[in-house]
């Protein structure tokens, strides 16, 4: 937009003080008006000869006002001082929207905090254009977007496979396809308060990673993602739950304050050090070969688990050896206990190393040493970035007993649900990428069977136990799987045939105009037709909800609406069928 024209609208918005609260413009107040043909603002807008031009056509018997126009600028242009972009692409720490150097009391501002951001991303390579939706002027689209949704496609696997499930159970764990965002939400129905320890490895946005929001507040965009999910998780945890959040440089830092923001700076536990390679890769700075992984607890007065003695390592020969030592000043070399005091001399190495077995070993350290895996690595399913088991292994066993209830809603390969698995542990797994079910459906089934790879000879594991699989109900969700798969102008046609006939079309678009023959859309890339229905596509109905199960238009089968009543605990007649 050119410049003077927006220092002349906001003259003339500046008439109406009634859309305005300091310097933010009330935009949703402002458009109602507008909606409404309110007299004497449009008299001030087309009284103003830029703006008349502009956005006005002329007629032989008078002037009207292209409403619609202005309308899309004020909700699509970034040019207002309001929530969405007062803050420019500035990202930093702030106190009463004053950017500061220190403070006592902080939290991290950046653009689009106040907005919900569906990442609803289904192929790694594959993002799209994000659309963020304003907490209070987009009430109701929130509320649909994240209202309970039906699960679909419902499966139960177990020793002997495959089986039919209607019911669910509180001891049977799940695996769920679908976007994380919108599963979170429907898994608060019934386990807010119940989940005992989350471990999240989400995408590090590194630019090389999954997540791939090509646009201008691709840092702003990731924080954004990542709040909306944090938010959603702290209700789901109980009281004396905990969560561990694995990053990398690129994030970890901003993400802190930003979780001290959400659980409370007062239930920051500790910042765990995995150094995953030892070897130098540069000599223009220091090593940086190790990520970290923050960790918090819902509540630190809370009687949070924290199993001590689960994670105690062993000393190593090296240590062990050093008891012979004694120094130039004739003073023996000796371990800490627990208890903090010194060992007593103990001369026989045997008699030593079992007085040390009995301490358990040294404490549970903050850092560790640990190899990622190999190519060649038995527990290895082709992830690149797959965390070994031992790793994962740690915190579980730390911050669990058996039968408590793991969340990983990254779940990626499926790591977190194979030791939680073979840990005793109950689970819930979410992801939303295809490759659920190429790699952690399988892994999953594998596990179930016995496999003897990562923790498995620790564990004991011989395999059994169970799991429910199940998705999202789609519906413009599978307009998008289909549109990022076409690899044709002739499978987009047969898409927009499919689009017209029965998806749910974003409201303030024609798609007969946008892809007749006059408007261009046919000289358009293979890419670019895929971008423009993706936006056609209304973003706020990408699955069913629970609401919606009995419109006869869905024909939702009997055995997938028990599970669902079963899921939610809604008791419902079921139809019988003579």
């Amino acid at each position: 937009m050119d410049t003077k024209l927006l220092v002349e609208i906001k003259q003339v918005l500046n008439k109406f003080p009634e859309y305005w609260e300091g310097e933010m413009l009330l935009k949703h107040k402002l458009i109602d008006d507008l909606r409404g043909y309110k007299k004497d603002l449009l008299e001030k807008l087309l009284s103003n000869e830029l703006i008349k031009n502009t956005y006005s056509i002329k007629l032989e018997t008078g002037i009207v006002f292209k409403v619609d126009e202005f309308i899309s600028m004020l909700r699509y242009k970034n040019y207002w001082d309001n929530s969405y972009t007062r803050y420019s692409n500035e990202i930093g720490l702030s106190s009463d929207d004053k950017y500061l150097k220190y403070n006592s009391d902080v939290v991290l501002d950046f653009p689009h905090k106040d907005c919900i951001l569906e990442g609803g991303m289904t192929k790694d390579e594959v993002g799209k254009k994000e659309i963020y939706y304003h907490k209070i002027l987009a009430k109701e689209e929130i509320d649909t977007l994240l209202t309970p949704k039906i699960f679909t496609n419902i499966k139960k696997y177990d020793k002997n496979g495959e089986n039919v499930v209607t019911q669910f159970n509180d001891t049977d764990n799940l695996i769920i396809k679908g976007n994380n965002l919108i599963s979170l939400h429907s898994l608060k129905e019934r386990y807010a308060g119940k989940i005992k320890m989350i471990y999240i490895d989400p995408p590090f946005n590194t630019g090389g990673d999954s997540f791939k929001y090509n646009d201008r507040f691709n840092h702003s965009t990731w924080l954004t993602f990542m709040k909306n999910r944090l938010e959603v998780a702290k209700e789901l945890l109980s009281n004396d739950g905990t969560i561990y959040v694995h990053l990398d440089y690129n994030e970890v830092h901003y993400l802190k304050v930003l979780m001290d923001e959400i659980f409370g700076r007062e239930n920051f536990l500790n910042e765990i050090i995995w150094a995953y390679r030892e070897r130098e890769t540069s000599k223009r700075f220091y090593n940086r070969k190790h990520d970290t992984i923050l960790f918090y607890a819902k509540d630190v007065k809370s009687n949070y688990t924290f199993n001590y003695d689960s994670i105690r390592e062993q000393y190593s020969n090296v240590t062990i050896a050093k008891f012979k030592y004694t120094d130039e000043n004739g003073r023996k070399y000796r371990l800490r206990t627990k208890d903090g005091k010194s060992d007593p001399p103990i001369e026989d190495e045997n008699t030593y190393r079992q007085y040390l077995d009995e301490q358990s070993g040294p404490l549970p350290r903050d850092w560790f040493i640990m190899p990622f895996l190999n190519q060649a690595a038995d527990e290895r399913v082709g992830f690149n970035t797959q965390k070994p088991e031992s790793l994962i292994a740690k915190f579980i066993k730390a911050s669990t007993n058996e039968n408590d209830i793991v969340l990983d809603f990254f779940s990626g390969s499926g790591t977190t649900l194979a030791v939680a698995q073979k840990l005793n542990r109950r689970y819930i797994g979410i992801e939303q990428m295809d490759y659920i079910k190429s790699t952690t459906l399988p892994r999953m089934i594998k596990v179930i069977g016995g496999d003897d790879t990562g923790i498995s000879s620790e564990a004991n594991w011989t395999g059994g136990g169970s799991f429910v699989y199940a998705e999202l109900y789609p519906i413009n969700q599978k307009y998008i799987a289909q549109i990022q798969k076409a690899n044709s102008d002739v499978e987009i046609q047969d898409i927009v045939d499919k689009i017209k006939e029965s998806a749910f079309l974003d409201f303030k678009i024609n798609i007969d105009k946008i892809t007749n023959k006059n408007s261009g859309f046919a000289s358009l890339t293979l890419e670019e037709k895929k971008s423009v229905l993706i936006q056609v596509l209304d973003a706020n109905q990408l699955y069913l909800s629970y609401s919606e199960m009995d419109d006869e238009q869905y024909g939702i089968p009997e055995p997938v609406k028990q599970f669902n009543h079963s899921f939610y605990n809604k008791r419902k007649d079921v139809k019988r069928h003579e």
